[in-house]
């Protein structure tokens, strides 16, 4: 009876062995954002060109050497490309997030300083500040597809995504001198948004509400839906380059003036409510450029122009750290994590790698139930036998 037992010990073992290498196989396994954010942020304008923080160790791990004084970057969807403007040479470079290597480079008629991606992460759009040619070139390749002129010289670039005749489509959002100008994918003029002030900067959190930085200083909420300035947020400061929250809808805007952060409660065209902004400011111990945050909400990064950047808590209400990356920071970006889903227009054929391990994962699978298979008919046969 006691082999009986290792008998059965072992049998239990090697089920217990076998279920486990089918949970493996049959499990999906997580995908992690190939740039690595936002366990690192990418600061243009840093000592070497790209200066990448990493957020757990909350210093400099990295730099990426880049010429043409780069001004801002953006990453993919995917978090695998770093794309960076570079107006001194007059290109816009798509690197490797992770290596830094140059994947493609386009040049541009002007000095390239502005970046927005479409909706699907298709295209990718370049502009030049108080420059009226736009450039969309293919995000993986940089090929140029088509390039069309703004009515007013371009001061910021964003873009969003919106339903039309129920098609998903892309709108860009231009500031101008004096107005935002909205366009559709194909650079076609939508509507001019004049802005009292002139509009600077943008932050288009969603697809209600827009949060336009003015020239003369101040914070104006615009309906995406009808166009129409409808709040003056606030005044008296020298506005830089915004971000918001995505889990509070909360917008964060640099006061390079006041050497702090202004944190704005989301507002509503329509509901009749427009809270006494700002909610609560970040003093900072020099001045901001441009902020962004972290799409968890969990931390906010702020380029300073003294060579460093602010890491902040942003639950916490808090500065954490404050982290030197030399140069002269003009521009901070985390990426998604985990990476977002890329509408898709339509199916494409499965890549043939993917196919392939496919095929061998069903092979295994089969191999590995006709082996359980076998052994627990001869461990039935053995135990009616001999037990």
């Amino acid at each position: 009876m006691n082999q009986c037992k290792q008998n059965r010990a072992f049998m239990l073992s090697l089920d217990c062995s076998i279920l486990l290498a089918l949970l493996a196989l049959c499990s999906p396994q997580p995908v992690l954002a190939d740039g690595g954010a936002p366990n690192l942020a990418y600061v243009a304008g840093s000592q070497q060109g790209i200066g990448i923080i990493d957020v757990a160790q909350r210093k400099v791990t990295e730099q990426f050497s880049v010429a043409g004084n780069p001004y801002m970057v953006l990453l993919s969807l995917d978090g695998g490309l770093l794309y960076v403007t570079q107006p001194a040479t007059g290109r816009v470079v798509a690197l490797a997030a992770k290596t830094g290597q140059i994947v493609c480079s386009v040049a541009f008629p002007g000095y390239p300083a502005l970046l927005a991606l479409s909706a699907d992460g298709t295209v990718l759009y370049i502009a030049g500040i108080g420059e009226t040619t736009i450039y969309a070139v293919d995000s993986q390749t940089c090929a140029l597809q088509r390039s069309f002129q703004s009515p007013e010289p371009v001061s910021w670039l964003a873009a969003t995504g919106v339903t039309t005749n129920n098609a998903f489509q892309t709108q860009l959002w231009l500031a101008g001198n004096s107005a935002v100008i909205v366009l559709n994918e194909q650079g076609q003029v939508l509507d001019s948004i004049s802005i009292p002030g002139g509009p600077r900067f943008l932050s288009l959190p969603g697809g209600l509400t827009a949060y336009v930085a003015t020239i003369q200083g101040s914070v104006v909420a615009v309906d995406m839906l009808t166009h129409e300035v409808f709040a003056m947020l606030i005044t008296g400061g020298t506005f830089g380059s915004m971000d918001y929250d995505a889990v509070t809808q909360d917008i964060y805007v640099p006061d390079e003036q006041h050497n702090q952060v202004d944190v704005l409660t989301p507002v509503l065209d329509g509901s009749g409510l427009v809270p006494q902004e700002p909610s609560r400011v970040i003093p900072l111990s020099s001045s901001p450029r441009a902020i962004a945050v972290t799409n968890d909400g969990a931390f906010g990064f702020v380029a300073l122009s003294d060579g460093t950047v602010a890491m902040l808590d942003i639950p916490a209400r808090q500065l954490v750290s404050t982290i030197s990356v030399g140069g002269q920071p003009r521009f901070i970006i985390t990426g998604p994590y985990p990476p977002q889903d890329i509408p898709t227009i339509q199916p494409a054929p499965a890549p043939q790698p993917l196919i392939l391990l496919l095929v061998v994962a069903a092979a295994l699978l089969g191999i590995l139930l006709v082996v359980f298979w076998i052994v627990r008919q001869r461990y039935r046969r053995y135990r009616n036998n001999y037990c």
